[in-house]
């Protein structure tokens, strides 16, 4: 057993107990993210226009908006929602050809940009869901080809993030870090588009982006875990039924939320539908949200969540010169020693800690931070997301980015324990907004009067009812999964800069998956030197679909390779 695993089965064992503090927290205690008086902030950003793209609330059902910025937005959303309602759900399909430059190759390809229906057993319309699809031209053989479903998370983001950022034929043009550019925002080929090795479908579930409710339906009915879970996995049906797929090697990618939504869809299409999938690629991962609820009693995040903040404070160059003169992984390695070993130990002693050991760990926990012992000790060693984010480079009067710790932002004062805005989400938003609603018009001739909803609350609340006094956690999902189909693989690709899904947390969790020494063979992690949404940078898009194709070439059991019978 390795030393880092070594070391989180010890978090696991010193931490076990600290899963119950959720219970008894049920649909009723739902009214913000934190139980606790007084409730802190939410824990993800409101989607009042920043992107968060992961789950707003892990636990117990729990109303996924903080309630005052709900209610002080429900007259507009309301009359949104009505006018949706009242619209018929039909289905279009525009079809439209094309070439880019992939891969260093001129490809010829055709986009499919639509709506197709989700019904009920009798025939009635549930919903329309909106997708783009590219088939590469000159295939002889689409049963030879391999084909991705993907989607963003949430939950209520389209899938405009994964589709314009990463792996699709175009692609927001960002700086060279991932930096925006002044607007107005550029579209370009994407030289790093999956498109030279597997057939794309973008999905944006019910609710975000074109797709809606039909009209009479319940939208609860499609916001919830398995609610969300169940539609999605229709719509994948459907599109392989319609466009001819059974016989392709079937893949999904997600980020972040879509990783809690991949982990389900990976159970449900075999159980339920049948489908068995060759690989599923996870960006971002988020599968068991107690490793990253900072609930009173819940003392898991804050060792998985201090490599990255080390990384961070590695990169804002407030290390010590021995850490700061090595590379980010040194840093990191360090960290997590610490982490696993002496911190653990430390916050599961509680109160019982004394004095001068708890100067000392505030001492060690400041080294690998950046952050003073004095707020450490204050914070009872336990710095959550906000407090660090806030704290870092206070002294500067700066803030850094929750979705990417390199962004730095500019709030109106420097007090307080919380930013008033994630600086990378707001680096993002625009350019992705205006590059999606200008190429869907201009180049895949799709026109709608809907508002597309790059990340919306018209799916709030979101329902966890099936995980009621509990966290959630869908890695059983895919751990049995897997065991059903020993020929499923994993790709999981994280950034080290990732305050919203940190690395270690996802290491945990799949050092906890399951304990049939198969497993670990059949899972593989990438990390890059970025954040949430580490395909912004383009040192880390190229690696990034390095890593997927090869994934992909691997899984795609087809002789010749993914691309054969081009």
């Amino acid at each position: 057993m390795s030393k880092k695993r070594a070391g989180l089965v010890l978090i696991a064992a010193t931490m076990a107990a600290t899963t119950l503090a959720v219970a008894g927290a049920g649909p009723a205690a739902a009214q913000r993210p934190q139980d606790a008086p007084p409730p802190p902030r939410e824990e993800t950003q409101r989607p009042d226009g920043r992107r968060t793209d992961m789950p707003p609330d892990s636990t117990r059902g729990r109303a996924a908006a903080d309630e005052p910025s709900r209610r002080e937005s429900e007259p507009a959303g309301r009359g949104e929602r009505d006018r949706d309602r009242g619209r018929p759900a039909e289905e279009k399909l525009v079809t439209t050809h094309h070439k880019a430059r992939i891969g260093g190759r001129e490809i010829a390809y055709t986009a499919t940009a639509g709506t197709m229906l989700l019904k009920h057993d009798d025939g009635k319309v549930r919903a329309s869901v909106y997708f783009t699809a590219y088939t590469r031209d000159g295939v002889s053989d689409a049963g030879h080809r391999p084909i991705t479903f993907a989607y963003n998370g949430g939950p209520g983001s389209a899938s405009a993030w994964l589709h314009m950022g990463a792996f699709g034929p175009r692609r927001v043009v960002l700086e060279e870090e991932g930096w925006a550019p002044p607007p107005p925002y550029q579209i370009a080929d994407n030289n790093e588009s999956l498109l030279d090795v597997t057939d794309l479908v973008f999905i944006d579930p019910v609710s975000t982006g074109f797709s809606r409710p039909a009209p009479g339906e319940d939208p609860a009915s499609f916001h919830g875990v398995r609610e969300d879970i169940e539609s999605v996995g229709e719509f994948i049906r459907e599109y392989i039924a319609r466009f001819e797929r059974w016989g392709s090697p079937k893949f999904l990618a997600g980020e972040s939320y879509g990783t809690t939504r991949s982990a389900g869809l990976s159970r449900y299409l075999q159980e339920k539908l049948n489908i068995y999938l060759n690989g599923i690629v996870l960006v971002s991962s988020i599968l068991n949200f107690g490793t990253a609820r900072f609930d009173v009693g819940n003392d898991l995040p804050y060792p998985l969540f201090l490599p990255t903040y080390t990384a961070t404070a590695w990169y804002h160059k407030k290390l010590p010169a021995d850490l700061q003169g090595g590379d980010v992984q040194k840093a990191i390695a360090e960290s997590e020693r610490f982490a696993v070993g002496e911190y653990t130990m430390a916050l599961m002693r509680g109160n019982d800690l004394g004095e001068a050991e708890r100067r000392q760990i505030a001492e060690k926990l400041a080294r690998l931070t950046g952050l003073s012992p004095t707020f450490l000790e204050n914070a009872n060693l336990r710095p959550t997301i906000f407090e660090f984010t806030k704290e870092l480079l206070r002294s500067e009067r700066l803030t850094v980015g929750r979705l990417d710790s390199r962004f730095k932002g500019v709030d109106r004062q420097a007090a307080g324990d919380h930013f008033e805005y994630d600086p990378a989400n707001a680096a993002f938003s625009g350019p992705f907004a205006a590059a999606f609603n200008n190429y869907a018009e201009k180049e895949l001739g799709w026109k709608s009067e809907l508002n597309y909803e790059l990340l919306t609350d018209k799916v709030r609340p979101w329902s966890y009812r099936a995980y009621d006094n509990q966290y959630v956690n869908v890695a059983e999902d895919l751990r049995y999964a897997m065991a059903i189909n020993p020929n499923l693989k994993v790709l999981v690709n994280n950034g080290y800069y990732d305050l919203a899904t940190p690395f270690f947390a996802t290491q945990y969790t799949f050092s906890h998956l399951g304990f049939d020494p198969t497993y670990p063979s059949r899972v593989s992690m990438a990390f890059y030197d970025a954040g949430h949404m580490m395909y912004v940078r383009r040192a880390d898009r190229e690696a990034l679909k390095a890593n997927v194709a090869r994934f992909i070439a691997g899984a795609a059991n087809v002789p010749g390779g993914p691309a054969a019978g081009r």
